[in-house]
């Protein structure tokens, strides 16, 4: 008797895993109609959009661009979301008796069910539909849609199978925090990008079309134009790279598969005895000042190294404020004073000192028993961070000033981004004190339950204060812009902005730190409850 075909199976359990989900809670049940809802929404806007393209000059250029990203996004969307798909997990299936080939069909056809194989069918149906022309174009789209398909959810499949040990490890876990950054980041290249094609139209999109039609699984609608144009071997030979990347790609699936289930976990492998080498006298904690001051620098540093939620909001302020004025720039759009973005986005990292060591904070707390112990811990947290926005501010500004070409305004660009930036230490380190608030360590969300009105008071409001702390070497850069005979003393506005930026932050650190030493069970509290 032939053992029963397990693809049905698995199908029929991924449609039951989703159902029962759904009946675990309410809000689950809402969040998720309300995705669907969306997502359909925005297919549907998509193939009307695709559809009214039929016809426009070099359109086949930018829907050939679109699958690629289309197919790049299933790619890279298992190593930001890898609990996107649970039901779909291969290592809960290690204990039964499957063989790769049978498994891999079955988890392929499961794949298929979903919102976003639907949303995916449908942007495919209309770029085949925008580049058609005539039946056999369309013939050979009847091929390329499913082939497209399956190429992306196989691409997905093959590389969340490959990657399961890391993705399912503290890196793993790490690396789908920093999904935030890629969507801010992407959102900048894409705003850039629509720029430049709205001022250039489609054509600027055909050399990176001619690369990318070779590529699958955007080579499968490429068939589709070649065949309405009569390239009927361009045609086949396009369909034949989707083809075989299908195939190369299912061979990968399932060798990793293989692997994955007939290998030991490393968790469960006796390691070796390493010994353990003295870090606090290693790398960079030898140049760090002595004494408190010193450890407290390392204590943050290693903060911003190690952990999830702290790296990812470093690395998306490095990222944003390097984007905004470079970008600006290129455009030639921009101004060096948009330089000041980047210490604007690096300053607000002083804010909520405290909240990043959550509960933890009891340990820094036994060691603070007077102002004078609160103010070195709160210079060392300023001078840590310093060590990073000083360097990294001046890169920004010499180079969105170097691109625009007005050195002459180099100085009073770097005078505002240092008042800026010692102006938002010394409002960061008061607010750390005066509005703390707890990051949950678990999740996406930066701000704990019932705390988020506590976060827009601390950031926003010390945001505010900053600027309005800037305000004499603002008025001062007006004033001598503005009059003639003052252009020759722009440069004074660097040393001016220095001073005035090192006194902000030296008044503001003395003032948080009686608030700091007596609020220390409030903050305890306040801190903890994420």
């Amino acid at each position: 008797m032939s053992a029963p075909a397990i693809t049905p199976v698995l199908v029929r359990l991924k449609l039951s895993l989703l159902r029962n989900g759904l009946r675990q809670s309410g809000g689950r049940r809402a969040a998720y109609i309300a995705s669907a809802v969306a997502a359909l929404l925005f297919a549907a806007l998509q193939l009307i959009g695709l559809i009214a393209l039929r016809g426009v000059d070099h359109a086949e250029s930018l829907v050939v661009l679109l699958v690629a990203v289309l197919g790049l996004g299933w790619a890279v969307m298992p190593l930001f979301f890898p609990g996107g798909d649970e039901t779909l997990d291969p290592t809960r299936l290690v204990m039964l008796p499957l063989r790769p080939r049978p498994l891999v069909r079955a988890l392929l056809a499961a794949s298929l069910v979903g919102i976003g194989p639907l949303f995916t069918l449908c942007l495919l149906a209309g770029s085949v539909i925008a580049v058609a022309r005539g039946g056999a174009a369309f013939a050979v789209g009847a091929l390329a849609v499913p082939l497209a398909l399956l190429v992306c959810v196989a691409l997905a499949r093959a590389v969340a199978v490959s990657q399961v040990r890391l993705l399912t490890s503290r890196k793993g876990r790490d690396l789908a925090v920093l999904s935030g950054l890629v969507i801010a980041v992407g959102a900048q290249v894409v705003n850039f990008g629509a720029q430049r094609l709205g001022s250039s139209g489609l054509a600027e999109l055909g050399p990176s079309a001619d690369v990318l039609r070779w590529l699958p699984p955007a080579s499968a609608i490429g068939a589709v134009h070649a065949a309405g144009e009569g390239s009927y071997g361009v045609a086949a030979t396009q369909l034949v790279l989707s083809g075989a990347a299908l195939a190369g790609l299912l061979a990968l699936w399932s060798r990793s598969l293989t692997r994955l289930m007939t290998s030991p976990d490393g968790s469960t492998l006796q390691g070796g005895e390493t010994p353990v080498r003295d870090r606090a006298s290693a790398g960079l904690a030898r140049l760090l000042p002595p004494g408190r001051t010193g450890t407290v620098m390392e204590r943050s540093l290693r903060y911003i190294w190690r952990d999830p939620k702290t790296k990812t909001a470093w690395v998306t302020s490095l990222a944003i404020g390097l984007i905004v004025p470079v970008f600006n720039a290129w455009q030639g759009t921009g101004s060096v004073y948009f330089a000041c973005f980047a210490a604007g986005m690096l300053g607000v990292m002083m804010y909520n000192q405290f909240g990043q060591d959550t509960s933890a904070f009891w340990m820094v707390a036994t060691t603070i028993s007077s102002a004078r112990d609160a103010y070195v811990e709160l210079r060392g947290r300023a001078l840590a961070l310093l060590l990073i926005t000083l360097p990294y501010s001046v890169l920004v500004t010499v180079l969105t000033t170097a691109m625009l070409g007005d050195w002459a305004r180099l100085p009073e660009a770097l005078g505002l981004s240092f008042a800026l930036l010692g102006a938002m230490l010394a409002t960061g380190a008061w607010t750390s004190a005066r509005f703390p608030y707890s990051i949950p360590q678990e999740g996406y969300k930066n701000v704990a339950p019932g705390q988020v009105g506590l976060a827009w008071i601390s950031i926003f409001g010390g945001m505010v204060a900053a600027a309005v702390l800037c305000l004499p070497v603002i008025a001062l850069t007006i004033w001598l812009n503005l009059d003639a005979a003052g252009h020759g003393l722009l440069w004074l506005l660097l040393p001016a902005g220095t001073v005035h930026g090192a006194a902000l932050a030296l008044l503001g650190l003395r003032l948080a730190a009686p608030q700091t030493a007596r609020r220390l069970p409030e903050i305890i509290t306040a801190v903890s409850k994420g």
